[in-house]
């Protein structure tokens, strides 16, 4: 599985700058995420319809990344390695997923700004939730 070839702490320290994004980081990440992501999860972040139902080819289609979704449930560092890797390559076991990994299209600090946007467009509450989760899932 990728998970063990994630460093925790690297993502760690990368979160800790992503926390205080810079309006510029936003931008980016906002422009990055409708070029390459908004297709399937939405420029609205609401997802496919019937997210949570499998499709004819068994996959499940892409969750929104608003608050109804699942998203907000996982800390940082699994969040990022979906994104760089592919969903398919995090969960393994022979799970597929049609959701890409865009670590060779995109830097790390691109796909952290990516995720700051989307965390940005989160209620506080769900931001501070998500904040815990990421933190109590800290080594």
């Amino acid at each position: 599985m990728i998970k063990s070839a994630i460093s925790f702490a690297a993502l760690a320290m990368s979160f800790a700058g992503a926390v205080m994004a810079s309006e510029a980081a936003l931008e980016r990440g906002a422009s990055i995420y409708a070029e390459a992501c908004a297709s399937c999860h939405g420029a609205d972040l609401s997802g496919e319809p019937d997210w949570q139902q499998r499709g004819a080819d068994g996959r499940l289609p892409a969750p929104p990344h608003d608050e109804t979704g699942h998203t907000w449930h996982h800390p940082d560092p699994i969040l990022m390695a979906i994104i760089v890797h592919g969903t398919a390559a995090v969960v393994g076991g022979g799970y597929e997923s049609n959701m890409p990994g865009f670590g060779e299209k995109y830097s790390d600090e691109e796909l952290w700004d990516v995720l700051s946007w989307i965390k940005s467009q989160w209620p506080e509450d769900i931001r501070a939730r998500q904040a815990e989760i990421t933190q109590q899932a800290a080594p």
